[in-house]
């Protein structure tokens, strides 16, 4: 599976994301509102943006969002954790400018990264804080089904509880994103 490959909808251009993204990925990201529920509630400050956006790079699979009216990056997603074996991947670690919350933009992208995924994977699986409840409520917007598993990841202030949601082929297919 390519995990980072260009993907055009009628608002977005979602691209590779590179080094030289960083100084808009900064002014996108650099906002507190972005990240005022978010597990990592500090993200919004430069040392932990920055390292937010080199273990994108490290990791693989780390997307621009582009919005295809202004040319301007508004946004990241990844592509992470694939695993051909279980016919999954983690489609996560979202962020959209506050100018592209309410809904079209989150639908458009997840809609074409879930297109892209099951074209080669069973079940995309999405990864939320649990305390996240904006996150939560756009999952159940997309068709996202809460499963049994709970994880909790090491954050940079300690132990962060999430919940997670797939979303199959079958699922997509009959969901509100079905094009």
């Amino acid at each position: 599976m390519n995990r980072q490959p260009v993907l055009e909808g009628e608002r977005l251009l979602l691209r590779p994301l590179t080094e030289a993204d960083w100084p808009a990925f900064r002014a996108a990201g650099g906002d507190p509102a972005v990240w005022a529920i978010h597990p990592v509630h500090t993200r919004w400050q430069e040392p932990v943006l920055r390292a937010f956006f080199d273990d994108a790079l490290a990791q693989g699979g780390a997307l621009a969002v582009i919005d295809r009216d202004s040319g301007a990056l508004v946004g990241s997603s990844r592509f992470q954790g694939h695993d051909p074996a279980a016919s999954e991947v983690e489609i996560g670690w979202t962020f959209l400018a506050t100018s592209h919350w309410g809904g079209a933009f989150n639908r458009e992208m997840k809609r074409l990264m879930l297109g892209h995924a099951l074209q080669h994977v069973e079940t995309v699986v999405f990864r939320v804080g649990e305390t996240n409840l904006r996150s939560r409520r756009a999952m159940e917007k997309i068709g996202g089904i809460l499963t049994e598993r709970e994880e909790v990841i090491e954050g940079p202030s300690g132990p962060i509880r999430h919940v997670v949601y797939a979303i199959t082929r079958d699922s997509f297919a009959a969901g509100p994103l079905a094009a």
